[in-house]
Order: C-alpha cells, then structure tokens, then sequence
C-alpha cells in the first residue's frame, strides 16, 4: 500500500499532520496491539477472542459488539503498520475537511459496515467460514481510501514507496483484487472487509441519510432536557415578578 502522497500542484511530497480523530485511533489501535502481544506472551489474550469478529457468535450468540471491536485487533507487526500509516496519510486530510466528529463518525460506519458484510458473506457464499474469525482496520481504512480518491483523484501516492500511481488507479486495483481474491477460500485475508469498507464509504459520500450517528439520540434529548428546564425557570421568573403591567409585544 502506498505510504507518502504528492499533488502535482505543488510538486512536493505532501506530509499531514496528526488531527485529534486521527491520533485517538491511531493510540487506542497501537495501545491494544501492545496490550495484545504481550498477553499472547504470558497466555491471558483468551478474552480477546471475544473481541475479534466471528459470523457464528454474532449470529447465534449476539455478540454484536465484535461489528466494531474486530477493528481494533491486528495480527502482527506489518498488519498494524501499514493500516495505521495509510490511515495517518489518508485519514488526516480527510479529517481537517470534515472535522473530527464526522471523521469518527465515517470511520465507524465503514468499520461497523465492513463487519456487517463479513457476517453475511460467510453465511451466503459456498465457501464462506462462519467460524473464522476477522480482526484488523483494513474495512475502514479501505473505506478512507475509496473517499479520499473521491475526493483527489488525480493525487499521485508512491505505491511501495517507488511507483507512483494516481489515487483512483490505485482504489481500483486494490478493490479489482479484493474482488477477485473473495473468490478464493482459506486466503489468511478478510476480503469481504475490504469490499464491505469500499461499500460502506461510498455510501457514506452519496447517501447521507444512511450517516447513522450513534449518539444523535442523546443529544437531543439534552437539548430538549436544557429547553425545558429554562422554560421552569423562565415561569418561576414571571410569578415571581410579575408581567409589569407593559404591553404585550408580538
């Protein structure tokens, strides 16, 4: 996967920064790969497993919430590594457009959507494996990605650090191989994610109703616990003082 971006605008290779969203993720996935290895070390990362995504316990079990918490598990060094620096290089701009909240917002959806693909494609297709398990980021970052060449299509990236491609040429690539590679059984790689997080962000950019925002619901009822309270408070005013006897205003 390519690392380093350049425009040819500026000719320049284009390095972002570290946005709040951006950072948290990046913490939280390498404080639970660290945390992680070092269980495996001492056998206790039973309580793990429970975490990774499994078609079979979601279904029969409802175990609902792996459709998030597979995100933040990774099998090794290299499968962190490169999920995490192309969500730095590709996810930072993205959040610095959006903000934070929907960047977040955007991540879960991909992550949670990608998940929900996994379960069903193990359960419909011949060679699925409802009791495989799934962990890694790569339906969200795969979903940063498919947006981002949305966004800058004609942005070049350094594929393996040396060839540069455009950022569509290269969503299509890795989509057509993700595609092709869902075909295979028993491949050690969770291809449905992939297609599921390509799915899910495009949905994202072109169906906003589908935006779900998990905590929408509690501020609301915030917003309407603080208009109500102002409005006793706005009453007690009046009986304590008074209308004043003035003209009504309309």
């Amino acid at each position: 996967m390519s690392l380093r971006s350049r425009t040819r605008l500026t000719g320049a290779f284009y390095i972002p920064g570290f946005p709040n969203g951006v950072k948290w993720l990046l913490i939280s996935n390498v404080a639970i790969f660290i945390i992680g290895f070092f269980a495996q070390l001492a056998r206790l990362d039973g309580p793990l497993g429970y975490l990774a995504l499994t078609p079979a316990a979601v279904v029969k079990d409802f175990f609902l919430w792996q459709l998030a918490t597979y995100a933040f598990l990774h099998g090794g060094f290299l499968h962190i590594i490169f999920n995490m620096l192309a969500l730095w290089m590709f996810g930072a701009e993205l959040e610095r457009i959006w903000g934070t909240r929907r960047f977040i917002r955007f991540y879960m959806f991909c992550a949670v959507g990608a998940g929900i693909c996994v379960v069903i494609a193990n359960y419909v297709l011949p060679w699925g494996n409802p009791n495989g398990a799934t962990i890694g980021s790569s339906g969200a970052i795969f979903g940063i990605l498919l947006v981002y060449a949305m966004m800058f299509p004609d942005r070049e990236i350094l594929w393996a650090f040396l060839i540069p491609i455009k950022v569509k040429y290269f969503v299509m690539i890795i989509g057509t191989v993700a595609f092709m590679s869902s075909f295979q059984a028993n491949s050690g790689v969770s291809n449905f994610a992939h297609l599921g997080g390509l799915l899910f962000g495009y949905l994202f950019v072109k169906t906003p109703d589908l935006q779900f925002d998990p905590v929408a619901p509690v501020r609301r009822q915030y917003r309407e616990w603080k208009l109500q309270r102002a409005k006793k408070k706005f009453q007690v005013y009046l009986r304590k003082h008074g209308s004043g006897g003035g003209p009504t205003v309309h």
